[in-house]
């Protein structure tokens, strides 16, 4: 049978993994179960003033990272009543210099890949300048022609709506 030491040793192997599951479930990662069209919604429902504008789909997606891997599963633009429309002549409707847009992913980790990957861009291109906060999978990517401040209540509203 076993030994003394070989039960000791199973029952602090057996508590280890135990306390990794409870320590897991008490910090899981936060989440949503909104699509980015519903945390459009959610932003406004926060006192955000935006407007929808683009639900994307897999045809209309500037980016071409929607249902691909480590994409986005939904992405949803809005105007920000506080941008001025005039300040940015060549923006089309749905672009985030007129708003923002919203990236939904599967998992946390994508998020902040994307959101490392645009501000890597922005460094050289027209999205310089770009705020960008990410909270659990969801990414909300803010225009540049608002004001940091202004910018930074997208961070509050995220994080009330991502938990």
């Amino acid at each position: 049978m076993f030994s003394s030491p070989h039960i000791l040793r199973l029952n602090a192997v057996l508590s280890a993994g135990t306390l990794a599951l409870v320590l897991t479930a008490c910090g899981s990662a936060p989440t949503t179960t909104l699509d980015a069209s519903g945390m459009v919604e959610a932003l406004a429902k926060q006192g955000m003033p935006v407007t929808p504008t683009v639900t994307y789909d897999k045809a209309s997606d500037p980016n071409k990272l929607l249902g691909r891997p480590n994409g986005y599963t939904s992405k949803a633009s809005f105007a920000d009543q506080r941008v001025d429309p005039a300040k940015v002549p060549t923006a089309k409707q749905g672009d985030v210099n007129l708003g923002g847009t919203v990236e939904v992913f599967a998992t946390a980790e994508d998020a902040e890949a994307r959101a490392a990957s645009v501000k890597e861009a922005a460094k050289s291109g027209p999205t310089a300048g770009e705020y960008s906060y990410v909270k659990g999978p969801v990414v909300v990517r803010v225009s540049k022609e608002l004001m940091p401040m202004d910018a930074q209540q997208y961070e509050g509203a995220l994080g009330k709506i991502v938990e």
